[in-house]
């Protein structure tokens, strides 16, 4: 498999298959593909696997796009303004993702419901209890918002994050949620009541631009009935 990623704004991955070769993602998420692939769409491992997916931002049903002779190119675009991430999973290798950050991936890549154990990360953190989690063998594309900035954090190595910027992190990173201090900071600080921590040791990817921050912004353009 070969891709290029193409854009600055609104950016399109175009990937070129050999014969057999396949990839998948949620339904109606390619945007257009060469004559030589057949489709095939389904709950991609059951109803229970279907429901629990949908359930973290994605749709009940995947197509599956294989190539069935020669090569074939198949491209898919952003949702929203932001960035398209390529990532090489190992065998077993995972990544915790934000509900709908899934494009696509290799027919070996595993998408499943991620839920957040802790009571606090799961009430306050941004995304709720429910996140994404792909796993390896295979190369999957994640989409985020704005432009993203990553960091490797070394063991016992801090950052606080406004929780709507967290993009994607290693299992490994520790997640939690701090109370911002002070109660001047919280009352006019803008920041909320409380704060994202990330833990290292382990990646993270952070998005500049969440879709409801944006989301907000715009509304305050849109006339109201009165």
């Amino acid at each position: 498999m070969k891709y290029t990623i193409r854009g600055s704004v609104l950016q399109v991955v175009d990937i070129e298959l050999a014969q057999g070769q396949s990839v998948y993602t949620e339904s109606g998420g390619m945007a257009w593909m060469s004559n030589n692939f057949d489709m095939k769409t389904d709950t991609k491992g059951g109803l229970i696997k279907g429901l629990t997916r949908a359930m973290s931002g994605e749709s009940l049903f995947m197509t599956t796009y294989t190539c069935n002779g020669g090569t074939g190119i198949i491209s898919f675009v952003n949702e929203f303004p932001g960035k398209i991430i390529p990532l090489e999973l190992a065998e077993g290798q995972s990544l915790i993702c934000q509900k709908d950050a899934f494009m696509c991936a290799e027919s070996s890549v595993t998408l499943e419901m991620h839920f957040r154990k802790k009571l606090g990360a799961g009430l306050f953190g941004g995304e709720g209890f429910i996140m994404q989690k792909v796993t390896g063998p295979g190369t999957v594309f994640l989409e985020l918002a704005g432009d993203v900035t990553e960091y490797s954090l070394e063991p016992g190595q801090e950052l606080k994050v406004d929780p709507g910027h967290l993009g994607l992190y290693d299992p490994e990173v520790n997640f939690d949620i701090t109370r911002v201090k002070g109660v001047k900071n919280i009352l006019f600080g803008g920041e909320g009541l409380f704060l994202a921590s990330v833990k290292g040791p382990g990646r993270v990817w952070l998005q500049s631009m969440p879709i409801p921050n944006l989301a907000s912004k715009i509304l305050r353009y849109i006339p109201r009935s009165r």
